[in-house]
């Protein structure tokens, strides 16, 4: 996939015009990243951000003790560590590929320079990151009120949000496990038991949703209602 192509999946730029794609490609720079690469590390100056190409990205912080909690994956298309440019000016968190990872980082000053003459692009920003404070605020409701069957089942209903039957789990069972703010062991007996119920199921990495309707009440269900 070419630069325009890549930076016009993204939902960041939805609507800018051709002559916006390629000063917009102009700016960028695409970068290859390994597992395991580090982008960037918390606290470390914010000097641009990134769109994914190919590959997924997570971003995560460390307790105290070194433990990992994942806050996001980023999947092809989408973009992330772009509000950090126009916070603090650091980073808030880690972020490294999965797996082998394609992304483009647009740096920071040449992009802000380009915002300044090109008002959709600063528009276009707003609703994105408008779009990224209601996932985290999802996801910070699913640690308050819902249990981790339910959690998982938001995660997967959300992962087939296109009415798919099969899905292809983007990372692995222990860094879902963080994601979703619990344990391997956890996960894996809640996994168990939505296949038990019938709900879906579990080939590695692969799930097969059975039963959408079921799986979709779970997913809105409370702790309360457990």
């Amino acid at each position: 996939m070419d630069d325009c192509s890549a930076i016009k999946k993204c939902p960041l730029f939805a609507g800018v015009t051709d002559q916006d794609l390629e000063q917009l490609a102009a700016v960028c720079r695409r970068r290859e990243y390994n597992k395991g690469e580090v982008l960037f590390s918390e606290k470390e100056p914010a000097n641009g951000f990134y769109v994914v190409v190919d590959g997924n990205v997570k971003v995560y912080k460390l307790s105290s003790e070194g433990k990992e909690r994942i806050l996001h994956i980023v999947h092809p298309g989408e973009s992330f560590a772009e509000a950090a440019m126009f916070a603090d000016g650091c980073y808030p968190a880690f972020a490294e590929p999965v797996r082998k990872a394609t992304v483009l980082f647009f740096p920071k000053q040449p992009f802000i320079e380009l915002l300044q003459t090109h008002t959709r692009i600063p528009l276009n920003m707003i609703a994105g990151l408008s779009r990224f404070l209601r996932q985290f605020a999802g996801q910070i409701e699913d640690l308050t009120f819902k249990d981790v069957p339910a959690r998982l089942a938001r995660y997967l209903v959300e992962l087939a949000e296109d009415g798919r039957d099969v899905v292809e789990l983007p990372i692995s069972k222990t860094q879902l496990a963080s994601r979703l703010g619990t344990v391997s062991e956890t996960l894996s007996r809640t996994l168990r038991k939505l296949s038990e119920d019938e709900l879906i199921k579990v080939q590695g990495k692969t799930i097969t949703i059975l039963d959408h309707d079921r799986l979709e009440d779970l997913a809105e269900s409370s702790r309360e209602s457990l």
